[in-house]
């Protein structure tokens, strides 16, 4: 599946995506032509291409997809054709999470930026017994972490140029958030 970014048992009336709380963070570093995989109508600025599902899995904002798809085959794009991909709350889905890098980075042009806004899977779940949420069942791995993935990224030759371990959002009093901004070099 593609995008997940609701908490399984919250409202949605008034959600707020998990990137528009943190974009003025990671939007410089998603300049020039670029996609948001999963956006969910909120991508990460207003000249993204938009992936997501043909039936988004949760909506939080208005802006319209521009492609309907699997965030695992990016067969629109050639290789090494972007400035840079973004993706919030959507890796922690996947079984497979290095093939799934493989394909986001495929399409990265030399120094492009691959943008992950991603739960840190332990604190995330403290925090859904600590409000009594009903945890987002699609995530695979219960270790999956900022150290974990930037392994993965070090693997895959991608250097890690900024890191942001342990995001606050307070006006929901969480902290489960962690994004990494990787650069391809070649």
């Amino acid at each position: 599946m593609l995008n997940r970014h609701l908490h399984i048992g919250e409202s949605t009336g008034h959600y707020r995506s998990e990137t528009s709380k943190f974009r003025h963070l990671l939007n410089v570093y998603c300049k020039g032509n670029g996609i948001d995989i999963g956006c969910g109508g909120d991508p990460i600025g207003p000249s993204a291409i938009t992936i997501d599902l043909e039936t988004p899995y949760a909506v939080t904002g208005n802006h319209p997809l521009n492609l309907g798809g699997d965030a695992r085959n990016l067969y629109w794009f050639k290789d090494a054709c972007l400035d840079y991909v973004y993706s919030s709350h959507l890796l922690e889905d996947f079984e497979e999470k290095e093939s799934v890098l493989r394909e986001w980075i495929r399409v990265l042009r030399s120094g492009g930026y691959l943008v992950l806004l991603l739960p840190d899977e332990k604190r995330y779940r403290e925090y859904c017994t600590m409000r009594r949420l009903a945890r987002n069942p699609s995530h695979k791995d219960a270790e999956f972490s900022l150290d974990g993935l930037k392994k993965v990224l070090v693997a895959m030759n991608l250097q890690i140029i900024a890191e942001f371990p342990r995001l606050m959002y307070e006006r929901e009093g969480s902290d489960y958030n962690f994004a990494v901004v990787a650069r391809k070099d070649r």
